[in-house]
């Protein structure tokens, strides 16, 4: 009887043991890809802001360089002699050495130039071939032609001598002469195979796929596609029409669309997608993560927790009767396990990418456990101290006081909550934060509001990572973008947005533009090289330097061209002007160099006036640039002062060579 009892009594325990180890497998089945859907959409957010900042980065550069090359002076006068003779080497020559001194500056992989008048293809070897317009190959040069851009981007074999068709990003920019004619186009070329290893290696380490795609939905780079293949990204992913619309209608630059995309049986959450817009070569990053490789891991992890639960209970069936209290607490220990696994899996994806993680019970006021508790206890906030006065302790410690206003309000439990129920998941907020009160750095703090299972609270989970390094990167990209490389000086869009916002003031203070041409400059070249002429431009562009405040606007508008916009001291007018140009010519007339290397440099000068009846910048350049034309035809080392209005048949020309 007592062994029917017993054996009653371990059935009836094993059926409970299943039915609950079977029950808690499920839930930690469910958590556990909730948890992973979240890991999913975070990982894949943060690998498209990397990929993003790093093709920006990359492309930055060499479409400054083109633009630089395509408004050089020297150029597009070397290639209006070109049907003088296309194929003498006194054409051929100088344009081989200026190519090439760009390729070797510079480090690209090509350097090229296409004459509209002509048809022919340089690069820094000489003439390559001709473009002949019904040939597909040379579709981009014809396409740009007709395009109103005044550059773009295409990926194409290398057809050079020599380059062994290698796939390349080129970067074309049209060469525009004084009537705003298209002379021709220039640039430059970067071998693709780095930016693919690139997406290569973020799809090993993280998972995704990532794709650049123009207008059409045509893969222009991907890890194993280029857009020499002409393959559809709509070819590889069957989207719907929709989903298609969705990708190619973004085009909001520096932030991203996310969404995800259902598969053919209807599961809700197949392929997250994020879409990016690069406007500068006008394309598309997308970056896909497909949920298959979780389900399957998810799966085989159930499969394997079943099968430990069905060897646990045939233990179970022979030794219950003797370990019922190691038993009970068996299942204590597993159940935590389980309901601590969602955690689990989240913290080892982002352990790498985050310095702490912390949870809050924003619904209670209060750290969610004992990590967070601890560090607000480092911090001198005393234990049980509520979360809203643990911030302003937080804030007063470690944040910048410019931050600590914005720092409180973004998370803040009345915040937070606000926005969970206005549907928002995520709050983020970049600031400067120390340990000790100084020696500050730039910290990303991303917050993920959730409620909880268990007790319907509202958590909010919060990641630091440090992005200083980020921060710096920005600034000197900004910083590049209005700098001209060879003279550290303004460029030629900078001085023209800092011009017409200046103008646009309409103040009662009259101004002063200045456009300097250097002399012959072309003869400095042909004599000693393209090196020596930069370092003559070096040379006159501190010389300028030195007759201008600090503040005044100055800066390269491309090749020998220089320009200068000043505010005329109160109570002077045109004879300041005057004087100054005086000045300014005798300063630019200098001998640069020694011995056999050495070159006489001056300049000439067109200087217009501007006051609150101004029409704008460009209004203020074209009366410069004539009064400089004045000057040349005088025969240059000299300068004239345009007439107050835009009238050239009644002018007034000042020569002070």
């Amino acid at each position: 009887m007592k062994n029917r009892i017993l054996l009653r009594t371990n059935l009836l325990i094993c059926a409970i043991l299943l039915i609950g180890f079977l029950l808690t497998a499920l839930l930690s089945y469910r958590a556990n890809y909730s948890a992973a859907i979240e890991n999913i959409e975070q990982v894949s957010t943060l690998t498209s802001e990397g990929i993003y900042t790093q093709i920006n980065s990359i492309f930055t550069k060499p479409v400054n360089i083109s633009m630089t090359m395509a408004n050089d002076s020297l150029l597009k006068t070397l290639l209006s002699k070109e049907r003088e003779g296309p194929d003498d080497e006194a054409f051929l020559e100088p344009l081989k050495q200026y190519l090439n001194a760009y390729r070797l500056k510079y480090g690209y992989d090509s350097v090229f130039l296409v004459s509209t008048a002509t048809g022919r293809y340089y690069h820094f070897n000489g003439f390559d071939r001709y473009l002949a317009p019904d040939d597909p190959e040379n579709s981009w040069c014809y396409n740009l032609l007709d395009d109103p851009r005044e550059f773009a981007l295409n990926v194409d074999n290398d057809e050079v001598a020599g380059a062994g068709q290698q796939l390349t990003i080129f970067v074309n920019c049209k060469i525009l002469d004084d009537e705003g004619e298209i002379q021709g186009l220039i640039g430059v070329g970067l071998r693709i195979d780095g930016l693919q290893t690139m997406l290569s290696d973020y799809k090993d380490e993280f998972g995704v796929n990532a794709y650049l795609i123009d207008g059409n939905g045509t893969i222009q780079v991907s890890d194993d596609h280029s857009g020499h293949d002409a393959l559809s990204l709509f070819e590889i992913d069957r989207y719907s029409e929709e989903v298609q619309r969705r990708i190619l209608d973004w085009n909001e630059t520096g932030s991203a669309r996310s969404f995800w995309v259902p598969d053919e049986t209807g599961a809700p959450q197949s392929n997250y997608v994020i879409v990016r817009y690069l406007p500068d070569p006008d394309w598309h990053l997308v970056v896909e993560r497909d949920t298959g490789a979780l389900m399957q891991e998810l799966n085989l992890h159930m499969a394997q927790t079943v099968l430990i639960i069905l060897a646990i209970i045939v233990v179970i069936l022979f030794i219950v009767s003797y370990t019922v209290r190691n038993f009970n607490r068996q299942i204590v220990t597993l159940a935590r396990t389980f309901a601590y696994e969602k955690y689990a899996l989240f913290e080892k994806a982002t352990e790498e990418l985050y310095e702490n993680i912390y949870e809050l019970d924003i619904t209670h006021n209060r750290p969610a456990n004992s990590a967070t508790e601890a560090y607000f206890t480092s911090l001198g906030a005393p234990a049980g101290t509520p979360f809203d006065s643990a911030l302003h302790i937080i804030a007063a410690k470690q944040v910048k006081e410019e931050f600590r206003q914005g720092y409180i309000a973004t998370f803040s439990p009345e915040n937070v909550l606000r926005a969970y129920a206005s549907g928002q998941d995520t709050l983020r907020y970049d600031l400067m934060i120390s340990s000790g009160g100084q020696d500050y750095y730039w910290m990303r703090i991303t917050a993920r509001i959730v409620r909880c299972e268990s007790d319907g609270a509202i958590h909010m989970l919060t990641y630091r990572q440090n992005i200083d390094a980020e921060k710096r990167q920005e600034r000197r990209l900004r910083e590049l973008a209005q700098a001209d490389e060879t003279t550290g000086l303004l460029t030629r869009s900078a001085i023209q947005r800092l011009g017409e916002q200046l103008l646009s003031e309409k103040s009662a203070a009259i101004y002063a533009f200045f456009l300097c041409d250097i002399d012959n400059f072309k003869q400095a070249n042909d004599k000693f090289g393209h090196d020596y002429g930069d370092s003559v431009i070096r040379a006159f562009a501190h010389t300028m330097q030195g007759q201008f405040q600090q503040d005044n606007i100055l800066g390269r508008l491309g090749g020998d061209e220089f320009a200068a916009l000043v505010p005329i001291p109160a109570g002077h007018g045109a004879e300041w002007a005057t004087e100054k140009a005086n000045a300014l010519s005798g300063a630019l007339r200098f001998l640069y160099g020694e011995e056999d290397r050495a070159w006489a440099v001056s300049a000439s000068i067109g200087v217009a006036l501007a006051n609150a009846d101004t029409a704008g910048f460009d209004d203020l350049y074209k009366r410069a640039e004539h009064a400089l034309y004045q000057t040349k035809k005088r025969g240059r080392d000299g300068f004239t002062i345009a007439p107050p209005t835009a009238d050239h048949d009644e002018r007034t020309d000042k020569d002070g060579s």
